[in-house]
């Protein structure tokens, strides 16, 4: 989209310095690849890779993700973080990485090939969509966003059921204006999160 382009260009003497940054720590600090890469659904179900920073060891299990994703949805709570309280599987300074959102920058490519917007729902493994009802899968009607509006409005204190309907709200009422909002209040909520990650 063409917002999404101009606040790319116009922020990359921000975010491209900061990623060379973070590549280097990560290469420096942990053996394997700097990126992550992880199969998505995207918009209407298609299915991408997204890009991330690796905060986790390479030989870290991800399948534990999967598990606590089904509780989650089981028991409609609040949808606190796995690693909230700590992560042995986590590199140096990964928790930092994950808790500012830096970890997600790389996802300006999926951006600028197609599969992504700055705004939208965030994109869920295959996995996860599988257990959805057919209504939750109107969330999929938008590109997936590095930021949103469930995002920025409740996050880990959310229930997957609200998740739900605030991705759906904006998918049916999704604005320039709405995704503008969205981008300004993203900063403070990372700022906030990571200060409680800290408490913590």
């Amino acid at each position: 989209a063409a917002l999404d382009l101009t606040l790319i260009l116009l922020t990359a003497v921000i975010w491209l310095p900061l990623m060379v940054v973070i590549a280097l720590w990560v290469k420096l600090t942990s053996p394997g690849p700097v990126l992550y890469r992880q199969r998505r659904v995207g918009y209407v179900g298609n299915e991408f890779f997204i890009y991330k920073f690796r905060t986790m060891k390479v030989d870290a299990d991800t399948t534990c993700h999967e598990r606590y994703f089904e509780q989650l949805i089981e028991a409609d709570c609040p949808m606190t973080k796995l690693d909230a309280n700590g992560d042995p599987r986590l590199i140096p300074c990964g928790a930092f990485m994950r808790a500012s959102g830096v970890d997600e920058l790389p996802q300006i490519f999926n951006v600028l090939q197609g599969e992504m917007s700055l705004v939208g729902p965030r994109p869920c493994t295959p996995h996860e969509f599988s257990r959805y009802d057919r209504w939750q899968k109107q969330r999929v009607n938008v590109l997936p966003g590095i930021t949103g509006y469930w995002q920025t409005h409740g996050k880990n204190s959310t229930t997957f059921s609200e998740m739900i309907a605030m991705d759906i709200h904006y998918a049916n009422k999704g604005s320039v204006g709405m995704d503008l909002a969205i981008i300004l209040r993203t900063v403070p909520v990372l700022i906030g999160e990571l200060l409680e990650s800290r408490r913590r």
